[in-house]
Formats: C-alpha cells, structure tokens, sequence
C-alpha cells in the first residue's frame, strides 16, 4: 500500500502502457475479453485518479505527489512528475474520458487489439504532458500522444481518413518543431531541464552568452513564439485550425471524443504551464496578438459551425469557438499578471477546458450513435427523430446547452467566468468574443431543429433508441455538467488556488 501511495501519479501514468504491452499476449480473436481488459486498465487509472484528487491539499504551495529519478544524466534531464490544481484537473479529465471512449468503442469489431493498445497508449502520452515538471520530458510525452492518435484516424476513420491523418500529423509536428528547437536552447542555456528551476530562473536572466550577437530580448523572443505557435496549432487557434475539421470528421466517434475532450487542452495547457511562467515579458507584449487570435477562433469557430450541414463538422467547428475562450482568459493573464481580474479568468478558462472535454465528447458521442443507425451526418436528412428516439432527444438537447453555456449548467460557469476577468483587461476583445457567443446559440438550434424536430422522415422510422451501453457513457458526463453547474465551488477550489500561487 505505502508502494502505492507513494508513487500514485507514475503509476496512474504507466497503468495504461503496461495493460497494452499484456495485451500483445492476449488472443486477438477474443474482442470480448480485449475490450474488457482495455476497459479495467484504464478504470484503474482513474481510480488512482480519484484518490490523488481526494488526497490533494488545494493551496499548498509548489506540486504534490512528486517524483523524481535520473533519466538522461548528460542532459540534466530527470523523470520528474508531479500535480497542482490545473494539472490535477486535467489529469481528472482524462482518466474520466478514456474508459468512457472505450466503452463507447464496444461496437468495434475491425482489429480491436490494436484498436484498444492504441487507445491506452494514447493515454499515457496525454497523461504524461499534464504531469511532467521536466521540459524534456513534457516535450516526449507531446510528441508520443500524436502517434496513436494519428494510426486511429488513418485506420478507422472515414473514406477521407488518409487525408486528414496526414494533415493532422503534418500540422501538429510542424509546430512542434519549434517546441523542440526552443526546448534545446532553454536546455543548453539553463543546464537543466527540471521546471521547478526554469520558472525561477529563466525569466530573470538577462546576460547569456549568444551566438551571432543575438540579445536575450531577442532570443527569448523567438522561443516565446516558438512555444505559442506549437500550442495555438494545438488548441487550435484561428488560422491554424483547419486540420480539426477534416480529423474530427474522419476519425471513428472516439478518436474524435478524446480529440476534443483532451488533445485540445494540451496547447491551451502548455500556454498556462509553459508560456505565461517562463515568458511573462514577451506574453504581456504580445497579449493583445493573443487576444485577437482568441476572438478570431470564437467567431470564425461560431459562423463555421452555424454553415455546416454534416453534423460532425459542426461540432468540430464548435471547438474551435469554445476553445477561443480559453485563449481569450489566457490573453488577459497575460496582458495583466496576477490581478484580482486576472485570476477569474484563468479560473474560467482552466475550468472551461474542463467544462469543454464533457460537452464536446458528450456531443461527439451524440453524434456517432445516430450515425451508427443512419449512416449519415448530413443535417438536412434527419428530422422529427425525437418522436422516434425521445431518449436520445433528451439527451441530446441536454450536452446541447450545456455547449450552448445555459445557466445551470456547467458550460455557463466557465465563460461567465473567462467574460467577467477580462472584460476590464481586454475590454474590446471581450465584447467581440460575445459575438460569438450569438452565433453560438444560433448554430447550435440550428443543429436541435434539423435533427429532432418538424416531421419524421419516413426513412428514420425503424431506428432504434440509444442503448444502455450508450446511456452509461453519457450519464457520467450529463452528472458532472450538471454538478458543475449547480455547484462549481467543489472543482473550482481546486484550480483557483493553484491559478492564485502560479500566476
């Protein structure tokens, strides 16, 4: 037990790797008994999960639950994990959408053992970026998260899957370059790696010894930009989002639950663990650049999605637009440093990351099970179908107003709370981003009265409502909306105590 405890976070990390490398003996023609071993991996991670949460001190100072070993002694580099409030929320949210992704991956009948390995593959490479407190180390565990993720869309996605794997992995190691390049030079400069010491140091060095005559100002310049770009084509920002679409659309229901419930907070992540700590001169700069690319994604992410006609497209499109929240509460931090305004923000943004990874698997998921009964996405084919499916109706309209941001429901909390911290910072910015919150609301009644309402199609009327299989996936996630929604002080104590010591 005191084994356990004591090194709860590796072990959440790595449950899911070592449960992929036993399934490598298991007999690939038992689907059966591989989606359930997948299934038991990852509630276990969970659980450890669990426990790390209830056992976290919010407001004590520095990250709990560390370890630390020797990894690449020339390097400096160190095995070197640990959480705070915003990474321990983030790891909550991933140990909670991966087993409910593979629940929802039960009708996967193609090759399902490597099918579910590179599920909980997946898993560890997302889970290793919200615990790393080595910059090297946080740079591996970002590179490993796109491969499985990239061989799911290339060999279960849709009949232009090819395509957008290609333009996924293209777009996402393109900006990584960057990240890597900048990550050496950090490296090389400072002797170390470990974060704990680049947030102190780093940002107070003001003599280095360069190459070509380069001044700190300048260098440190270039690394801040190099570090923005690899996280805004992870978010995705306005105009480096236009891998999204076309990977969302392809990828099977749960490569495009994890996609957006987790993937896409790892670049708004990186901005808060990585960018505002070690930049905060260069961010405060150039905060007004972010805060337009946060106001272009919410409306361009809003009047996409109000023109789609495939309902998945819509939803990926929607990312785009509740994502720029996160951005626009990263902007103000930024532009303002730890002020009272500031904090909300970051509370609302953080807490929309989490708000978002809910509603957009919930509505992803959505989507997939009435493709899986009509085989197409194409919005001006359904109609009346809450008559024939009024579960799946209520549910539906449900995760839909909770993406909407309806008060009462989670969605509401965050962006009230991302609005209300910058509206005195980035005043301008803030009033154009609630334009998008209109469209918004436009686009997403667009999608309820395609879909559910008017008079059934005659071609929809064998259709079979929504399984308990598929109700067990959706409940958790309409629980925690909701109980966010209701009462946010439980998970929002976590963060705002942590965004209080870090900004």
């Amino acid at each position: 037990m005191d084994f356990i405890l004591n090194h709860l976070l590796t072990l959440i990390l790595f449950v899911p790797t070592a449960a992929a490398f036993l399934m490598l003996f298991l007999p690939k023609d038992r689907p059966v008994l591989l989606r359930w071993w997948a299934l038991g991996a990852s509630l276990i991670s969970f659980g450890l999960a669990l426990i790390v949460w209830f056992r976290f001190v919010p407001g004590q100072n520095g990250f709990q639950f560390t370890e630390q070993a020797a990894w690449y002694g020339v390097l400096n580099a160190s095995y070197h994990v640990g959480v705070d409030g915003i990474s321990l929320t983030m790891v909550l949210l991933t140990t909670l959408l991966m087993p409910l992704a593979i629940l929802a991956s039960f009708n996967i009948k193609d090759r399902v053992k490597p099918y579910m390995i590179l599920f909980l593959l997946l898993e560890t490479g997302m889970l290793g970026v919200f615990m790393a407190l080595d910059l090297l180390l946080f740079f591996v565990f970002w590179e490993v998260g796109l491969v499985p993720m990239y061989f799911l869309i290339a060999q279960w996605g849709g009949s232009n899957r090819n395509y957008a794997s290609l333009k996924f992995m293209l777009y996402t190691i393109g900006g990584s370059l960057g990240l890597l390049l900048a990550t050496q030079l950090i490296g090389v400069t400072m002797g170390t790696f470990d974060l704990p010491v680049l947030f102190d140091q780093w940002p107070k060095i003001t003599e280095i010894a360069l190459p070509l005559g380069l001044s700190v100002a300048t260098v440190k310049t270039i690394a801040f930009w190099a570090f923005v770009v690899a996280f805004a084509v992870k978010v995705p920002v306005w105009p480096v989002h236009t891998w999204l679409p076309d990977a969302h659309t392809e990828a099977p229901t749960a490569g495009s639950m994890i996609l957006a419930g987790v993937l896409l907070k790892l670049g708004a992540y990186g901005f808060l663990r990585l960018v505002l700590p070690l930049y905060p001169v260069e961010a405060k700069t150039y905060s007004g650049a972010l805060a337009f690319l946060a106001v272009a994604a919410i409306i361009s992410g809003a009047l996409a999605a109000w023109g789609q006609t495939d309902f998945k497209r819509l939803v990926a499109y929607s990312s785009i637009n509740h994502m720029g929240f996160v951005v626009l509460g990263i902007a103000a931090a930024a532009r303002a440093g730890n002020t009272p305004d500031s904090v909300i923000a970051v509370n609302g943004a953080v807490l929309q990351m989490f708000n978002h990874g809910l509603s957009a698997a919930g509505m992803f998921f959505l989507v997939g099970v009435i493709y899986d009964r009509a085989h197409t996405r194409d919005l001006n084919e359904f109609g009346g179908l809450w008559a024939r499916m009024p579960v799946y109706g209520s549910l539906l309209l449900f995760i839909s107003m909770a993406s909407l941001g309806l008060p009462g429901l989670g969605g509401f909390v965050s962006e009230f709370l991302v609005v209300r911290g910058s509206w005195p910072i980035l005043g301008l910015a803030t009033a154009l981003g609630l334009v998008g919150l209109f469209f918004t609301g436009a686009y997403i009644l667009k999608a309820l009265k395609l879909v559910l309402h008017g008079p059934l199609n005659e071609r929809w009327a064998k259709l079979s409502e929504i399984s308990t299989r598929e109700i067990l996936v959706i409940t958790p996630l309409s629980v925690l909306i909701l109980g966010i929604g209701v009462w946010p002080a439980w998970i929002l104590n976590v963060i705002n105590r942590a965004v209080q010591m870090w900004l």
